[in-house]
């Protein structure tokens, strides 16, 4: 049973043993890659899908799978727990957990009371060429980080124009884009930056292994992206694939995730006495800023393809 996902080696080989344990007639094998290069690749491959499961990323890129036609229906046991935000059209995708976005930074080289406390806090001259972002052509935590700038934009003036002003200033302070969070997270960690946006698990699993990290939620509010997991339409293994949808929404695969990978989960039952003292800690911390999903479902490749095409490499023209 073959997996695509942009969730990491860490939480997809745990996730395969524990799973695998379980059903030891099933064997998981998994691509880790960026959100929008798996909808890339299950468009490539629809009319001979080898994938199983699309395991990982935000809701606005599943509804680009929905319209493309790459999944098919699927209600998990677990169903009942989540939502009904995050759920796809005729149960075409589940959210199994909630990725906060947040601003971290190398904590060896930056005090955290010097660290950016709010989104336009990077844009101040201090930060000027220390600033690495994961390339947003293939991330969706960045793709939603961009759709919160823009919709702050509509909101505030009536069209994109400022938003994307904005992130031509924040491309001016870039030092480098990362093709992948290893990468971004080697820089990081050898301060050839010293800030970054970034998704909070994988913040919290590289500090984890001793990485200088540092985190936190932007003052005027975060994105929270809702995660998702769907049945690949014609997948080769359709019963091993609904059997890991449901282990991963389940109360222990919810719970293994929490505690191993820093998974903030989906569903709202779990037992109190079993979660993670962090996850209580993060609810209390985070500001959530409300994002009109499906107007970023519709809206964001355009808005990225522009951002593409038109401010990125151009933020230090002016200077």
């Amino acid at each position: 049973m073959v997996l695509y996902s942009p969730h990491g080696r860490d939480q997809l080989t745990l996730l395969e043993r524990e799973f695998e344990r379980r059903r030891p007639d099933i064997d998981v094998r998994w691509l880790d890659m960026g959100s929008q290069e798996v909808l890339d690749r299950l468009r490539f491959e629809r009319v001979n899908p080898q994938a199983d499961v699309w395991f990982g990323g935000p809701t606005t890129i599943f509804d680009r799978g929905v319209h493309d036609s790459l999944l098919a229906p699927y209600r998990p046991a677990w169903a009942a727990a989540v939502g009904p935000a995050g759920v796809g059209p005729d149960d075409l995708y589940y959210p199994v957990y909630r990725t906060p976005a947040v601003i971290a930074y190398n904590n060896r080289l930056v005090r955290p009371e010097e660290a950016p406390g709010d989104w336009d806090d990077i844009l101040a001259r201090r930060w000027y060429d220390k600033v690495l972002i994961r390339d947003p052509m293939a991330s969706g935590t960045m793709r939603a980080i961009w759709g919160l700038v823009l919709q702050r934009s509509i909101r505030e003036t009536g069209d994109t124009a400022a938003g994307m002003a904005w992130l031509r200033r924040l491309d001016g302070q870039t030092k480098a884009y990362a093709l992948n969070p290893a990468i971004l997270d080697a820089k990081l960690a050898r301060g050839e930056g010293l800030v970054t946006l970034w998704d909070l698990p994988d913040i919290l699993i590289s500090r984890g292994k001793g990485m200088p990290f540092g985190y936190v939620f932007p003052r005027s509010g975060t994105v929270v992206i809702d995660d998702a997991i769907g049945l690949v339409r014609g997948a080769r293994h359709p019963a091993a694939a609904r059997a890991f949808i449901d282990f991963v929404g389940s109360v222990d695969g919810q719970l293994i995730a929490a505690r191993g990978v820093f998974r903030l989960p989906a569903r709202a039952d779990l037992p109190q006495d079993r979660v993670p003292a962090w996850v209580a800690a993060v609810e209390g911390q985070m500001k959530v800023t409300p994002v009109d999903w499906a107007l970023l479902a519709r809206q964001g490749a355009g808005w990225m393809s522009y951002w593409d095409s038109h401010v990125r490499g151009t933020g230090r023209n002016g200077r």
